[in-house]
């Protein structure tokens, strides 16, 4: 007898339990209101409007095949970049995020200060303000102790004149070779 009322008030605790987390699940705001007067009764109307808003599937737009597909080879920006960086070491490069950062480089003259330099695509025409180049200077007064900083220098300027002018260049030699 002492086992089925443990049983039971087991089994009751365990329902109360269940009742307030499907309470507390249910009032979560899961369900949105909506008022029937701007829902169509028609079901295809109602799906139609669904797909519009962006809140549906149309099997239409799911077999649609997009075939504009851009690879890094067929951006001359992308090129004209990674042939005028070509001197300097690479940290990563990263076409499908717009990137490309260069590792710490110094040219031997001065071995505690070095320079690293991004290059960010912002648009794919070959445009000044297409790309974003950032140079930051590495003065190292031990191993140890080194001042990383972003500058403002020639460099910046001159890396994108040699890009822009790189990337018309094999836009007018890709436009040749398709005569």
């Amino acid at each position: 007898m002492n086992f089925l009322k443990k049983c039971s008030i087991s089994a009751i605790k365990t329902g109360v339990i269940y009742l307030i987390l499907i309470t507390f699940i249910s009032s979560c705001g899961l369900y949105k209101k909506s008022d029937a007067r701007k829902t169509p009764s028609n079901a295809t109307e109602r799906a139609k409007k669904n797909v519009e808003e962006g809140r549906g599937v149309s099997i239409a737009k799911a077999f649609k095949r997009n075939n504009t597909f851009e690879f890094s080879t067929s951006n001359p920006m992308w090129r004209a970049s990674l042939e005028v960086l070509d001197f300097l070491p690479l940290s990563n490069v990263d076409y499908s995020g717009g990137v490309i950062i260069t590792d710490w480089y110094n040219d031997s003259t001065n071995l505690k200060e070095s320079i690293k330099i991004t290059v960010r695509f912002l648009s794919n025409e070959i445009r000044t303000n297409s790309i974003k180049i950032v140079v930051h200077r590495k003065n190292c007064v031990t191993d140890r102790n080194c001042q990383v900083l972003k500058i403002d220098s020639k460099i910046e300027e001159a890396l994108t004149k040699s890009i822009l002018t790189k990337a018309i260049d094999l836009k007018k030699s890709d436009k040749n070779k398709k005569k």
